[in-house]
């Protein structure tokens, strides 16, 4: 069974027809919004979602004329263009599963293409930024290729003021070398809906990181192919959400080819009454997949009271013949023995607090490798931390 097979196992359904999928696998994928219909809030996918927050995106009707435009800093041998979606170097890479990326898809009249060619090796980080200015609804489809034997590291920034719906595409051939690191610092009345689908060739390492700091609303999806045997991913996320904020992650692993590896890390902070954190992480190893090897892991860190962390993995397995899989989700308070470990050696309350969430995040954004954004996103961590009212708490909060 091929990665597309199982993400299209069901199929089409009518507009008025509401079905219940209990296979992530299984859930209808199509290019056509008729095909996949407006949620109600009952489905799987949008359960904890809460639609009115959201509900502009699913109609067509609400779209601005003009898609929003990336810009990028490209290096020698590295292309960025703006080009049609009939462009014949853009093979589709799976295909949208919810109703935001398949209207996402339909209404993206041009796409921001980059492309890395086969045996080139990028030194300096390629960054490529979205400025949103305005709140109309308006679509955005981004494609990364990345040829084979190649090696670079992408940044996507997101700032400004925005409501976008939008679509990436990764497409990592054999033996290439992939980063991708998505930021997301909207302003506060920002809603943002994203469909990233990823396809890694053989030999492949692809990491893939989402930051989400701002915005009202965010919601990533990141859906995943494995083109042949022996490929690997790394899908990484951490999150800070702020009194009322809504962020959403679903991470989705499809292990449909033999050998493959893959590991699953997302890590949240919540602060402030209303701030709430969804997380939804599901793999599917299926029949053909011998010798998969897969762990997925999410956990939260409840700063204040009033904040609400929703954590759900999923493990789908259909083959016995595998390395390993497993899952975790953990959601807690401060750690009590932390902070008075911290106090008892002379560090007043705030620091120690301060202290313990840098290292919560520290492990994964040390892992990004750019000293410029890693110093970025610690200070502006730091800055969530002390305008939330987190730091201000008695230390028996964590009791």
């Amino acid at each position: 069974m091929t990665t597309a097979e199982a993400m299209s196992r069901s199929h089409s359904h009518g507009a008025g027809t509401q079905a219940t999928h209990s296979s992530r696998a299984d859930r209808p994928t199509a290019f056509d919004p008729a095909a996949i219909p407006v949620p109600k809030g009952r489905e799987e996918d949008w359960r904890f979602t809460p639609l009115k927050r959201i509900d502009f995106l699913f109609d067509e009707a609400n779209y601005a004329t003009d898609n929003l435009r990336a810009t990028a800093e490209v290096h020698s041998g590295v292309t960025f263009e703006i080009v049609s979606p009939d462009d014949n170097r853009l093979a589709r890479v799976l295909a949208p599963g919810d109703r935001t990326s398949v209207v996402s898809w339909a209404q993206a009249k041009e796409v921001n293409f980059l492309d890395i060619p086969s045996n080139t090796v990028v030194e300096t980080p390629i960054w490529v930024n979205t400025v949103g200015n305005g709140l109309e609804c308006t679509s955005q489809r981004i494609y990364v290729r990345c040829g084979a034997a190649s090696s670079a590291v992408v940044v996507l920034g997101h700032t400004g003021h925005a409501r976008l719906n939008q679509t990436v595409e990764i497409d990592a051939a054999d033996n290439a070398n992939l980063t991708v690191i998505s930021v997301h610092e909207w302003e506060e009345d920002s809603t943002h809906a994203s469909n990233h689908r990823i396809r890694a060739g053989r030999e492949t390492e692809l990491k893939h990181y989402v930051v989400t700091l701002g915005g009202d609303l965010v919601r990533q999806c990141t859906d995943t192919e494995f083109a042949a045997p022996r490929g690997h991913i790394e899908m990484n996320g951490l999150y800070f959400v702020d009194a009322d904020q809504h962020l959403e992650h679903r991470p989705y692993i499809a292990h449909t080819e033999p050998n493959c590896y893959s590991r699953v890390t997302y890590k949240g902070a919540l602060q402030g009454e209303n701030a709430h954190s969804v997380w939804v992480g599901d793999c599917l190893i299926g029949e053909d997949a011998d010798g998969t090897d897969t762990y997925e892991l999410n956990r939260n860190l409840v700063l204040t009271e009033g904040a609400k962390a929703d954590s759900v993995p999923n493990l789908e397995i259909e083959n016995g013949e595998i390395e390993g899989a497993g899952h975790a989700s953990a959601t807690g308070r401060f750690d009590d023995e932390q902070l008075f470990y911290l106090m008892s050696r002379g560090v007043n309350e705030f620091d120690a607090r301060r202290l313990v969430v840098r290292g919560f995040f520290a492990e994964l954004i040390n892992q990004l490798g750019i000293e410029e954004l890693q110093n970025h996103l610690m200070e502006a961590i730091e800055a969530e931390l002390e305008s939330g009212g987190a730091m201000e708490l008695p230390a028996e909060v964590g009791a």
